[in-house]
């Protein structure tokens, strides 16, 4: 049975980074609860094709396009929203391995405006109608390596500690108002994209990353853990959630068959 069933009058969720991976898998977990999901990524192809997935499957769901580290278009976008319950700030991306003597200012810049900014402008132009919502949720999709640095993660680690900084200080910020804020903290997550972007491309170390861990995580598994917090009884705040895949005890502790 659906949330919407229940609850009465279906609830919006915007997600963004919903043309693939986890955002997409979130979109169409939350469109399965009954909620009416928001799309939002800069390819508007793909966001349509995940749509018509979720509409397919007797869900409902609104594409738009957009950047979020375009402040002036996230601002237009919140203006054409009517309401919005459930924001999940999940654009982001890592960009380059090099050390710190080696890395690209430019890669440090654009991971941090994604995963840093983007969410900061998603948040503040959607907060006014997560609050008239009555529970309003704010979902901030970090990572491990929020807290743990390694060698060439340095730019991706240093976003995620900021995504992860946003999240907790918002959450002290509306204590007391009709909003959660909760922080789901992936590990190793295989998707079509993401080690593909960090390795520019290069297929063959991509692979690597994955190679021997029996069962990494998938985009499903993340998105399964979102629906799960955001779903709690309003006055149930999951303020962050850690998940690994089995093979996983940290950072630097994989379990490898070969």
């Amino acid at each position: 049975m659906r949330t919407a069933d229940v609850k009465g009058p279906v609830r919006t969720a915007v997600v963004t980074g919903a043309s693939s991976g986890i955002g997409a898998a979130t979109a169409r977990a939350l469109a399965r609860e009954g909620f009416e999901v928001v799309l939002t990524a800069r390819r508007a192809d793909r966001l349509e094709s995940v749509a018509k997935e979720i509409r397919n499957d007797g869900g409902a769901a609104r594409v738009f396009p957009l950047d979020v580290t375009d402040r002036e278009a996230v601002l237009a976008f919140a203006e054409q929203l009517p309401t919005c319950d459930v924001l999940v700030n999940n654009a982001g991306g890592a960009y380059g391995t090099e050390h710190i003597e080696n890395a690209d200012p430019g890669d440090w810049r654009s991971m941090y405006e994604v995963n840093v900014v983007g969410a900061l402008h998603m948040t503040q132009a959607l907060l006014p109608s997560l609050r008239a919502s009555g529970d309003g949720v704010v979902v901030v999709l970090s990572s491990t390596a929020s807290f743990t640095c390694y060698e060439g993660g340095g730019g991706y680690s240093a976003a995620k500690h900021g995504a992860h900084v946003l999240a907790e200080t918002l959450r002290l910020e509306v204590c007391g108002e009709p909003l959660r804020v909760i922080e789901i903290a992936p590990g190793m997550v295989q998707t079509e994209e993401f080690s593909l972007n960090r390795y520019r491309g290069d297929l063959s170390r991509a692979d690597a990353v994955y190679a021997g861990v029996p069962d990494p995580l998938v985009a499903e598994d993340v998105a399964d853990v979102v629906t799960w917090a955001v779903t709690r009884p309003p006055h149930v705040n999951i303020d962050l959630l850690v998940v690994r895949p089995r093979a996983q005890a940290a950072q630097h502790k994989v379990h490898r068959t070969s």
